[in-house]
This record gives structure tokens, C-alpha cells and sequence, in this order.
């Protein structure tokens, strides 16, 4: 099976802490790297969970609030001493690129890459990346500032060759895209050999939700459906369910709530409030809702 992991850089929420970082997380799919947020501190993030620099080619920032994109320009810098020569994509608000071009004409002049930015609206669902093995759509949701989660999902990838089936079968060589593709063989004689019987299921495609800053908005578990890890926040416990209304945040029992309601394969919470020196009570919360549920921590490296 091709590699799909999720590699949590940060999970902590806006005030710095000793025990955590600020938000961001890199997704491994294929030996591609696929950022998402970027708070500071992420490259020495990057080093501490041994993920290349130079495989990471696009990032996504779910919203302006520093703890998501402050690490940008320190990261894009460190790319030029590096001498990186691929392009850079950033798909975010496109408010961004406003903010950040100043500071690239100052900080990173004479780059030997392009910092290319891809805009998209937060309120609208709509597929922002596609490459043959994956799509990554955005997921509304609602926070003071225009805010999205992403969506990953690799495509469905052909049935495998019975290699038996297709020898015993005298099955041609130039009918193996076909077969893989679903096609019946057809014998001289008439006999038909059924997909079925020359080929095996592949493995199911593999998806990944990512919610994170957000208030309760039970409207996301239609989209998230099914998933094989949602990520979503969990900045409160349930004693400070009024502080997470005030402050577009949600708690860990809502958190599980939307995996609950969506039937996805397994929780992960974080961004949790530098209040809590022990999650214990959060993760408690959660599985008493969604069992499967797990923690997020530094240098974490979950394989789907």
C-alpha cells in the first residue's frame, strides 16, 4: 500500500506553551508533502520529525490568525538558503499574499523559486488541489476570521492482476489495462472469464479531514462522512463550553459529537488551550462520545 501518514508538527492552540507548538501538521501521501497551517516554529518542527524539506510543495493555511501562518516566512526564507529551485504553492485567503508579499520583496529577494499563491474563498466548498492520486476540497466553517478546513481523498485506484487467474485464462498482454480497468475476457471460443475472476479488489481509497478553528457546526459531519481520520479541534473541556461559544472554538465532546455523527474511521483532537497542562480530561470527554478516539502530540505520526 502507498504511504498516507499524517505528521502532527504542532497542537497547541494561541498562547505558546512549554508542552506544545503552534498549529501545523504535514501530510506524507506518496512521498509527496502536503503542509497544512504553518505556526512558528514549524520548520524546527520539520526537522525534529525527519520530513524533507524538499518534498514539500504545497501548503495549505486555513485561516489569518498568527498561530496558523506565523512560521511562513521564516520557513520560505530557510527554502532559499537552502537553494531550493521548485516552485512553492500556497493555497490560502487570499488576503494572504497581500500580507506576505512585502516581506518577501524584503526578506527572500533574489529567490532561486517562485512562491505561487493560490486564492479561494473559506465559505465555499470547492475541490482546490488535484493531482492523478488525490483531490483536496475545502470544508467551511465558522471562526472570527474566514476559516476553512481541507478535505484529502485519494482516488479509487484499479483492481490488481490475478496473475494465476490471468495465466491459467491465456489472458494477452495488451488486454492487462483493460482487465485492470474493469474489462471481461472475452475467449476465441465465446467463453467469457468474469473481472471478478482475473483480478482482486485494491485496497479502499484513504481520506483525511482537517477542522481546525471552528464552533461547533454540526453541518460538517455531511461532508467529513465516512472519513478514515478527522482531525478537529478541541481547544475546551466541557466546563468552559461558554468560553468556547465566545470564542469560535469548540470542546472535545462536541469534537467527538462530529465524528460520531459522521461514522468516520477514528478521532484525533488538538489545539488544545494552553489552560490545560494534561489533556487526561479532554481525550475522557471525547471517548465518551467517539471511543476511538486519540490525542494529538508533537511529532506524532499517524499511517492510514
Amino acid at each position: 500500500m502507498e504511504k498516507f501518514e499524517v505528521n502532527i508538527l504542532g497542537c497547541g492552540s494561541a498562547l505558546p506553551t512549554t508542552r506544545h507548538q503552534a498549529t501545523s501538521q504535514v501530510l506524507n501521501i506518496r512521498e509527496k508533502l502536503f503542509m497544512i497551517d504553518c505556526g512558528e516554529g514549524t520548520q524546527v518542527q520539520l526537522r525534529r520529525s525527519r520530513l524533507k524539506f524538499s518534498r514539500l510543495n504545497h501548503i495549505f493555511i486555513s485561516h489569518l490568525h498568527g498561530d496558523h501562518c506565523f512560521g511562513l516566512i521564516g520557513l520560505i526564507s530557510t527554502f532559499g538558503m537552502l537553494e531550493r529551485t521548485a516552485d512553492l504553492h500556497i493555497y490560502c485567503h487570499a488576503e494572504l499574499e497581500r500580507l506576505l508579499s512585502p516581506q518577501l520583496e524584503f526578506f527572500c529577494k533574489g529567490m532561486s523559486f517562485q512562491v505561487i499563491f493560490h486564492p479561494f474563498n473559506p465559505g465555499e466548498k470547492k475541490v482546490i488541489y488535484e493531482d492523478r492520486s488525490l483531490t483536496v476540497e475545502t470544508i467551511p466553517l465558522r471562526h472570527r476570521l474566514p476559516t476553512c478546513g481541507f478535505l484529502f481523498r485519494e482516488k479509487p485506484t484499479p483492481n490488481h492482476i490475478n496473475r494465476e487467474m490471468i495465466d491459467f485464462h491465456g489472458v494477452p498482454i495488451w488486454m492487462m489495462n483493460r482487465i485492470k480497468n474493469g474489462e471481461d475476457y472475452v475467449k476465441e471460443d465465446g467463453t467469457v472469464v468474469p473481472n471478478s475472476v482475473l483480478t482482486y479488489p485494491s485496497d479502499p481509497p484513504r481520506s483525511y479531514a482537517y477542522c481546525s478553528d471552528t464552533t461547533f457546526l454540526p453541518r460538517i459531519a455531511e461532508q467529513v462522512k465516512e472519513v478514515t481520520l478527522l482531525f478537529h479541534e478541541a481547544t475546551f473541556a466541557e466546563s468552559e463550553a461558554v468560553r468556547a461559544r465566545q470564542t469560535l472554538h469548540s470542546t472535545a465532546r462536541e469534537a467527538a459529537q462530529i465524528a460520531h455523527n459522521a461514522s468516520v474511521g477514528q478521532l484525533l483532537i488538538g489545539h488544545f488551550s494552553a489552560r490545560y497542562e494534561d489533556e487526561a480530561v479532554l481525550l475522557q470527554e471525547a471517548k465518551e462520545v467517539f471511543p476511538n478516539t486519540l490525542l494529538a502530540y508533537e511529532n506524532q505520526r499517524i499511517c492510514l
